[in-house]
């Protein structure tokens, strides 16, 4: 299964916000690598480079490749609304980020692990698909034989609770009970960015 190994850190960097979670090591030093750090001069972006840029942001923090990405963009173009609300709502309904907002796992990395090692179900059936996509009402949880999991149960005693999903913590449970409001998403994403580029 195809998808970034590299070093998290340094990509975070580049960026400038810790996109894969909290890191330690981005603290220390949160600025773009090299031999200059802060006092190397830069040149100013192109209007392109910065709408790639924020393309290269949400793919990252998704943990998604060119290929999957483009696909969910030609889907959220197909439906309904603004496309670039679409596939951020899209990217939010993947079963991987649903198990990581659920609290299951500390980063989306390691529940797509999880979720690729048959570890949870999705409306009581096992589901190994990190791409899959859940519908409100669906519910996901975490397999019997899995609930001892070190990385599960360190995981929920620190979870974040969002207002779209309602997660039981004793039975590890949960419901993903709406589709939330592109205001609720806490990511820092301006998608009107990813329009334009994929528009030109």
């Amino acid at each position: 299964m195809a998808r970034y190994t590299g070093p998290s850190t340094k990509i975070a960097r580049k960026f400038g916000e810790p996109i894969f979670g909290a890191d330690k090591d981005f603290e220390r030093r949160n600025y773009p690598a090299g031999e200059h750090g802060l006092a190397r001069k830069r040149k100013k972006s192109s209007e392109y480079g910065i709408q790639l840029k924020e393309k290269q942001k949400v793919k990252y923090t998704y943990g998604l490749l060119e290929r999957q990405f483009r696909n969910l963009y030609e889907k959220a173009s197909r439906m309904k609304g603004q496309k670039g609300e679409n596939l951020i709502l899209l990217l939010e309904s993947r079963l991987d980020n649903l198990v990581y907002r659920m609290g299951i796992a500390p980063t989306r990395a390691a529940a797509r692990q999880l979720v690729s090692h048959a570890h949870i179900t999705l409306n009581g059936k096992v589901c190994n698909i990190p791409s899959a996509i859940v519908k409100p009402g669906d519910i996901v949880a975490v397999r019997e034989r899995s609930k001892s999991l070190e990385v599960i149960t360190n995981s929920v005693a620190s979870a974040a609770h969002y207002s779209w999903i309602e997660f039981d913590a004793k039975t590890l449970t949960g419901k993903y009970i709406n589709t939330p409001v592109r205001t609720e998403i806490p990511e820092t994403i301006d998608e009107q960015l990813i329009v334009e580029l994929y528009s030109k």
